[in-house]
Order: C-alpha cells, then structure tokens, then sequence
C-alpha cells in the first residue's frame, strides 16, 4: 500500500465525493475476467482485499485499478503461424501473400487466447477531497492516465486536472543546483540528471555520487538544465523530482517508520495505521513542495 510513486491532480472546488457515492459509482465498473478471445481487461478492485471499492479513513479515500492482461508473446504466435504457413505453402505449392499471412497471424493469436495465463497488477489511487488532491501510484504516464480514463468514466462528476506550479520544475531544480542551495526543509542528495535542449540531448548522470558544485555550474553554464533530482523532505521522505512533476522513488524514512503504530489485533487495523501515516506525510511533502515551486499556478 506505500507508494512508490506520484503522478498528481487536482480537483475542481465544485467536485463532491462521497465514499459512498464513489463506491457505487466504481461497482459498475469493477474488474471481471478477460473473456476467452480479450487482450487485456480494466476494472476496479478492493484496495485492502476486504471486499470495499473505496476504502475510507477521515477524509481520504483509497482506490484501486485493477488490470488483467493475458499473457501471449508474439514469439509464440509467430512460431505457431510459421508452422501453419509452411504446412500450407508445402499444400498450395507457393508462400501465403502477406494478406494470407497477416490473416493466419490472427487466427493463430484467437486459437491460443483462451490457453493464456492471465497476469494481474494494480495501481493505487489516494484521493484527498478536503486537500483536493488525487495521486496516482505510477512512474508511467500512460498507465496514470489510464486509470484516469476509467476514473472519469465511472465517476463522471469528477474532473481531476494535472498539477501546475508557477515554477518550471526544471528551471527551478536548475536554480538550486547553481546556487548550491536547497528551498527550505529539502536537501539535495546524490542522484541528479542534466541535459541539453537541443536536438542532441546531450546528457550527465549522477548516480549515488557527490554533486560538485563547481562541475555541475560548468555545464548548467553550457546551457544543461536540471531534468531529474533526489531530494528529501525534512529528514522524514527522500525521492526524485522529475521535470514533468511527476515523484518517483518514495521512500518513507527510519525516523517515519519508527512512529508507525504495531500494536494492530488485525490485518485491517495495520493497513489502516499505514494508510493514515502514508497520507499524513504525504499531504505535508506535497505542501512543502508546492510552495518551493512557487505556489499552485491558477487554473
């Protein structure tokens, strides 16, 4: 249930949720079985396994995205089908045209559909309706926006919209870079990425490796702009900022783990402790970093 990730929305002040409303409103969408000649089936799930499509504590609220994929290489397909198609040149005596071949492909893929495994994953969504935030568990963009698209679709009286700051992310990383000097309550650590504009895209890592100051300025002074940082928020989470605002690589320190409660009877009463504590970070990193951005840009 700990992110590992942050792809963040806003909601409109005019949205209203309910964990009961939005509860019904996923139901008419939750995750069934592909059928025998589906690719990939979307749907919501329990996000704690107990049954619940929104999971509710105070004021935020869990969901989950559930994604069954079948489990069909296309090296399989292609074995299958050069088979079929040298026993069918060895009958007409000649090689299938490409319509011929592209149509034995098809028929091959729709035999060998209902014979494949099917693989599951899941992608947590927090929903914060006082805060009016909406995070969604993934470093992929497509994969955030797909489960936006189901959002939207399931629960259309919400209208999540990405975050804008008035600060480039980018620039503003670029900034502390060259000043040697972090905004408040973050440091910088060992991980940073810097790269050209141009068509070249010239690029300089630093991984687990002491940024010095004086090398980076030399190529933030060949015009490199900071695309990627590692940070940590008041000594309590560290992770990476993208220049698409995108956090990725969450890790909730000792000094957080050490205050997480465990003296839970139940499975439940611990997924709750962590989801209150995860939120409870979450919403303070979120602020800090929207102000060291420059504030939330008007919509």
């Amino acid at each position: 249930m700990w992110f590992k990730n942050l792809q963040l929305f806003r909601f409109s002040p005019n949205d209203q949720i309910t964990v009961d409303a939005l509860a019904e409103q996923l139901a008419r969408h939750s995750l069934q079985p592909c059928s025998a000649l589906e690719r990939q089936r979307l749907g919501w799930v329990a996000p704690n396994g107990n049954g619940a499509l929104a999971h509710s504590l105070k004021h935020h609220l869990l969901i989950s995205l559930g994604v069954e994929k079948k489990l069909l290489p296309a090296s399989i397909v292609n074995q299958v089908a050069k088979e079929k198609i040298a026993d069918l040149e060895e009958q007409q005596g000649f090689r299938p045209g490409r319509k011929q071949t592209r149509e034995i492909k098809e028929q091959v893929t729709d035999e060998l559909l209902p014979q494949a495994f099917s693989l599951r994953r899941n992608t947590m969504i927090w929903i914060d309706p006082v805060g009016g935030w909406l995070a969604i568990d993934s470093s992929n963009a497509t994969k955030a926006e797909e489960a936006l698209e189901l959002l939207r679709k399931s629960a259309d009286t919400l209208a999540p919209v990405p975050l804008r700051v008035s600060l480039s992310p980018g620039a503003a990383m670029t900034e502390w870079l060259a000043s040697n000097e972090a905004p408040e309550g973050f440091s910088v650590d060992l991980d940073a990425e810097l790269q050209s504009p141009g068509e070249g895209k010239a690029t300089v890592r630093y991984v687990r490796h002491a940024l010095d100051a004086d090398e980076v300025n030399r190529h933030i002074e060949q015009g490199k702009q900071c695309t990627r940082l590692a940070l940590t928020w008041n000594d309590r989470i560290s992770f990476v900022l993208t220049e698409t605002l995108t956090i990725k690589k969450l890790n909730f320190l000792d000094v957080v783990m050490e205050e997480l409660d465990t003296d839970a009877e139940t499975a439940e009463e611990q997924f709750d402790a962590n989801f209150a504590l995860m939120t409870g970070e979450l919403s303070g990193l979120l602020e800090s970093l929207v102000a060291a951005l420059g504030g939330e840009a008007e919509r």
